[in-house]
């Protein structure tokens, strides 16, 4: 008995002892932990060897050291064939001469539908009428509170603002406009411009056909125009349906 003794005692020191740790958020040796206690695992963490087997210091390093690295620069995200427009790094500088080239060179992927127009009118709605206002006209409010002053309406001063000089500045900003490309992935801000080039034409949405194309305005007047079929005089009606017969 004294001899287990003199064996058992040292052993169950050497084990407490070994349990023990300096580190004051760790729980020291346990047997088999996953059993009773889940390990809180973290996203783009690599969480490296046991420190049962490198050290606590060891594995600690390794756990503070993100797996996860940004892209180099110039990587476009895989979005599917019909999506690639709208991942593809943006090529002009932030720069008053790129502001220019981007005026003459650059323009919309999105084709001009109703889809694409009324998509644009909720970003717009959301996102622009505290400054621009609800017609484009620079009557925010923000503006009329005296916050900015001298914002340009869309119908007059920048009626004729190219496609491309707008997403310049949803991209970059420009003066006191800053940058939306934060808020507004590439696909809404090529969506709101369809809906801006709508209040640059006076605000009045345009008629769409079965396809949700817009319909030219003199095809829409000549519609309306078309003299309607003379009535046919009362009582002959039948004679009509008759006469086919």
């Amino acid at each position: 008995m004294k001899t287990a003794q003199k064996i058992l005692l040292p052993t169950f020191a050497a084990v407490v002892l070994t349990a023990c740790v300096t580190d004051a958020n760790s729980p020291g040796l346990e047997y088999m932990p996953d059993m009773y206690r889940s390990p809180a695992v973290e996203a783009y963490v690599d969480y490296g060897q046991e420190p049962y087997e490198v050290g606590e210091e060891v594995a600690r390093a390794q756990r503070n050291t993100p797996s996860s690295r940004k892209p180099v620069p110039g990587t476009i995200p895989f979005r599917g064939e019909d999506e690639l427009a709208f991942a593809l790094p943006y090529p002009y500088a932030q720069t008053p001469e790129e502001y220019e080239r981007a005026g003459v060179e650059l323009t919309s992927p999105l084709v001009t539908n109703q889809a694409n127009i009324e998509a644009g009118q909720r970003v717009y709605e959301a996102m622009c009428t505290q400054c621009h206002g609800v017609e484009g006209k620079g009557d925010g409010a923000l503006s009329t509170n005296g916050h900015i002053a001298g914002i340009p309406s869309y119908a007059d001063k920048l009626k004729d603002l190219p496609e491309g000089k707008m997403y310049h500045t949803l991209t970059w900003g420009k003066g006191l406009m800053g940058s939306h490309a934060s808020q507004l992935s590439q696909r809404q801000r090529w969506e709101v411009i369809e809906y801006i080039k709508v209040l640059q034409n006076g605000g009045e949405m345009p008629e769409f056909d079965e396809n949700g194309m817009p319909v030219p305005a003199g095809e829409v007047e000549q519609e309306e125009s078309k003299p309607a079929a003379p009535a046919a005089p009362a009582g002959m009606e039948g004679m009509a349906m008759n006469a086919q017969h």
